[in-house]
C-alpha cells in the first residue's frame, strides 16, 4: 500500500458563505481549495466542510478562518472521518470498516469521497433531530392511546409539525442526498467508486428510514392537531347551544311575566 491521508467531514452550521474562497478554487461545484501545506478543503454551501490531508494544526487554522463565514453555527458538530490510501493497480475499493483504497489520489476521486462524507454527516445530524422529535411525540401518542384524548395544546403540536417539515426540507431540498455528485458528470468512470461509498455509508437506506420517521411524526402530529380542533369545535357548539337555551328560557320567562299582567 502507498501513502495515506485522512478525510475529515464536519457539519458546522446551516450554510457557508463560500464567496471569499472562490478565487482560489480548484473545483467550483463543489468548491474545493488548497488547505494546509498539501491538502484540500471541500466546502459545501449547506454547511459542511471536508478537509483532506491536513494536519490537526492546519485544520484548526483553516476552521478559524472559515468560522466567520458560517451562518447558523451549530452548538455541536457532527463529524465523519475516513482514511484514504493509494492501493496501486486495480479498481478503487471501499472495504467495510477499512480504509478507502484508490488507484491514485486524483482531485476527482477526492471530490467523490468528500461528497459521500458530507452527505453522511448531514444525515447523522438529521437522524438525531428526528430522534429528538420522536422522544417528544411519544408521550402524546401514549396519552392518546391510554385515555383516548390529550390535554396538550395545538401550539405544541404545530411546533412538532414545524420540526418535522424542517428536517424533511433539508433532506429533500438543500442537501440532495440521493443525487450523484457533480464530479461524475465529467468522470462517469468514477460511478462505481461512488456506488461503493454510497453502500458503505448506507446513504439511500438512511434517507428512506429518515423519511419514514418524518412521515410518522407529521401524521401523528396532524392527527393530534385535528383532535384538538375537533374538541374546540365541540366546545363552540356547546356554547352556541347554551346561548340558544338561555334565550329560550328568557323568552319563556318574558311570556310568562306578560301573561301574569
Amino acid at each position: 500500500m502507498g501513502a495515506k491521508v485522512d478525510a475529515h467531514a464536519m457539519y458546522l452550521g446551516e450554510r457557508i458563505n463560500t464567496a471569499a474562497f472562490e478565487q482560489h478554487a480548484l473545483s467550483s461545484v463543489p468548491l474545493a481549495i488548497r488547505g494546509g501545506a498539501s491538502g484540500i478543503a471541500v466546502l459545501f454551501r449547506y454547511g459542511v466542510v471536508v478537509l483532506i490531508g491536513l494536519t490537526a494544526s492546519e485544520e484548526k487554522e483553516f476552521l478559524d478562518r472559515l468560522r466567520p463565514r458560517i451562518g447558523g453555527l451549530f452548538d455541536s458538530v457532527d463529524e465523519e472521518t475516513a482514511t484514504v490510501e493509494i492501493a496501486g493497480d486495480g479498481e478503487d475499493q471501499v472495504p467495510a470498516g477499512g480504509p478507502i483504497q484508490l488507484r491514485q489520489l486524483s482531485p476527482e476521486r477526492l471530490l467523490v469521497i468528500a461528497d459521500a462524507l458530507a452527505k453522511s454527516v448531514v444525515l447523522a445530524h438529521d437522524e438525531r433531530e428526528a430522534a429528538k422529535v420522536f422522544e417528544v411525540i411519544e408521550p402524546f401518542a401514549k396519552e392518546l392511546s391510554d385515555h383516548g384524548r390529550t390535554k396538550r395544546s395545538r401550539t405544541e403540536m404545530m411546533r412538532l409539525i414545524g420540526k418535522a417539515l424542517l428536517v424533511q426540507h433539508r433532506v429533500s431540498g438543500r442537501v440532495a442526498i440521493t443525487e450523484k455528485p457533480d464530479a461524475l458528470w465529467d468522470r462517469p468512470d468514477l460511478e462505481r467508486l461512488y456506488a461503493r461509498l454510497e453502500d458503505e455509508y448506507e446513504l439511500r437506506e438512511r434517507v428512506e428510514t429518515l423519511n419514514r420517521k418524518l412521515a410518522v411524526i407529521s401524521e401523528t402530529a396532524a392527527t393530534l392537531a385535528d383532535i384538538i380542533d375537533t374538541r374546540r369545535a365541540l366546545r363552540l357548539e356547546l356554547i352556541v347551544v347554551l346561548l340558544i337555551a338561555f334565550e329560550v328560557v328568557i323568552g319563556v320567562y318574558q311570556i310568562a311575566i306578560g301573561r301574569g299582567h
